[in-house]
């Protein structure tokens, strides 16, 4: 995820706790999905869980673009 943005990532994981947070819980339903996929599990409760991860991602950008914009000026 964000894979141009491995630097600013890796300065947010060792200085924004909050960023962590919201990183790791991404990651986590993104492998939770996975898991229900595999295992055939009801798709609303799939939607709804990409939904949040979506989510997630937003809120993660959001973040990665305010801290650049930070430390630019």
């Amino acid at each position: 995820m964000f894979h141009e943005h491995r630097e600013v990532i890796a300065q947010l994981k060792e200085s924004n706790g909050y960023f962590v947070t919201v990183f790791e819980k991404h990651n986590s339903l993104d492998e939770e999905i996975a898991q229900m996929e595999k295992n055939l599990a009801n798709q609303f409760e799939i939607e709804k869980k990409k939904k949040e991860k979506l989510r997630l991602k937003d809120e993660v950008y959001n973040i990665i673009i305010k801290h650049k914009s930070e430390v630019a000026v």
